[in-house]
């Protein structure tokens, strides 16, 4: 029998099927071959007792896509959600979201929450940053119900992976987006404004037939794997139209003194926290490079 993982828990994988979700272990031909079943994966099955649905997954079917972190498959994109206000977003993390998911070449759709307590309006600017860099972006009020059509539409037909850290509404708006499962939702510390973790691990949810969302753990810090400094330009694609405009090849564009990529900053072409985001990534890449 056919079916994808939904959800992967100590060992246990629970298979989709048809008929029903299977709860099974995966034999150990895969631990030989050091292959891990993961979330998302299409799969073949035996059963071992139909009554209580419990099986044993016989082969992995090939993937389309592998996201390293979240350890996830047959992924086509990505739902990162942040708020924009309660709490205010921290820009850097998603900058390093962002990083992450084109390293691993999986698209980016960037969501604001919380439009409907946007008293200042600071959700357009964070939309316009975005939509500079090259990203499609979308505000949306999980409490208040506002652009979810517009943000199912995004994701229909495709298996999305959702990621946000802790306190931004991401499990209020899965709720509003899937008939299924009503997932826990987290309050938010008053004190520190940081929520409550509530997801604790990836978990595979239809939406409606071909379009899946997998939910992801919160996560509060992304370290940048792999990468070196001189390519870190690269993963700015606002970058790009002014780089011809440096005096020097290979401007690192933080010190040179002639920069087509900080005279952009400088005359509004470029967003100044984008560009203090990339100083503050290049800095920690040149420093981890000296140990």
């Amino acid at each position: 029998m056919k079916g994808k993982i939904i959800k992967g828990i100590a060992g246990f994988y629970y298979v989709q099927c048809r008929d029903a979700v299977y709860e099974c272990k995966a034999k150990g031909v895969f631990r030989k071959d050091k292959k891990k079943p993961l979330v998302g994966d299409d799969v073949e099955i035996d059963v071992l007792d139909q009554e209580e649905h419990s099986g044993n997954i016989t082969k992995i079917l090939p993937r389309h896509s592998e996201l390293i972190r979240p350890a996830v498959a047959n992924v086509d994109q990505a739902l990162v959600i942040f708020a924009i206000v309660k709490p205010t977003p921290n820009l850097n993390l998603l900058d390093r979201f962002l990083i992450m998911m084109r390293q691993q070449n999986i698209p980016c759709i960037i969501c604001f929450n919380k439009i409907d307590i946007d008293e200042a309006g600071a959700g357009a600017g964070y939309e316009e940053i975005y939509r500079k860099a090259g990203y499609q972006t979308l505000s949306v009020s999980a409490g208040k119900k506002l652009y979810i059509e517009e943000l199912k539409e995004l994701l229909r037909g495709k298996t999305t992976t959702v990621a946000g850290p802790s306190g931004v509404g991401k499990s209020s708006l899965i709720n509003c987006i899937q008939d299924g499962v009503v997932m826990e939702t987290g309050g938010i510390s008053e004190k520190i404004e940081r929520g409550r973790h509530t997801t604790r691990h990836a978990e595979l949810i239809t939406i409606e037939p071909d379009t899946f969302i997998l939910d992801t753990p919160g996560f509060s810090s992304l370290g940048l794997f792999d990468l070196e400094k001189e390519d870190l330009a690269d993963f700015y694609g606002e970058f790009t139209p002014f780089e011809r405009y440096c005096k020097f090849g290979g401007c690192s564009h933080i010190s040179e003194p002639v920069c087509g990529i900080r005279d952009a900053v400088e005359e509004g072409q470029i967003s100044q926290k984008r560009y203090e985001n990339y100083c503050l990534l290049y800095e920690e890449l040149k420093d981890r490079k000296k140990y």
